[in-house]
């Protein structure tokens, strides 16, 4: 078992930026790919970005592509997700996810094993 505990998010300014971790509980945290998705009021959750175990594969959604940047550190168990000239449309409840499988945090499996419970980030005009 993964338990992902939320920290980050709030209220910004759109061209702000805000930072979100997410730190996993148990001794496995580098066996396990990570990744953020969101969802916005009345839309489905989608993908934001993803990590690979070592960290040395990253992959975006299109939307978030050169102002989000995911980052991890294995040795505090602990993934983040840098979001800078964040936009109206940016404002969701950003969920943390871990697998053991890249494609499923990427957004391309057949569903993740682990989600954090939700931070809300609120990004005004």
């Amino acid at each position: 078992q993964v338990q992902l505990v939320q920290s980050g998010g709030g209220l910004v300014q759109a061209g702000g930026s805000l930072r979100l971790s997410c730190a996993a509980s148990g001794r496995t945290f580098n066996r396990y790919a990570m990744g953020w998705f969101r969802q916005a009021p009345g839309k489905e959750r989608e993908f934001v970005a993803a990590i690979s175990w070592g960290g040395g594969n990253t992959y975006y959604a299109d939307s978030v592509k050169g102002r989000f940047t995911i980052s991890r550190e294995n040795a505090k168990n602990t993934v983040y997700l840098q979001m800078n000239s964040l936009k109206p449309e940016d404002t969701a409840v950003y969920y943390c996810a871990a697998d053991a499988r890249y494609s499923d945090v990427a957004g391309m499996g057949d569903g993740v094993d682990y989600w954090g419970k939700g931070t809300l980030v609120t990004v005004s005009s």
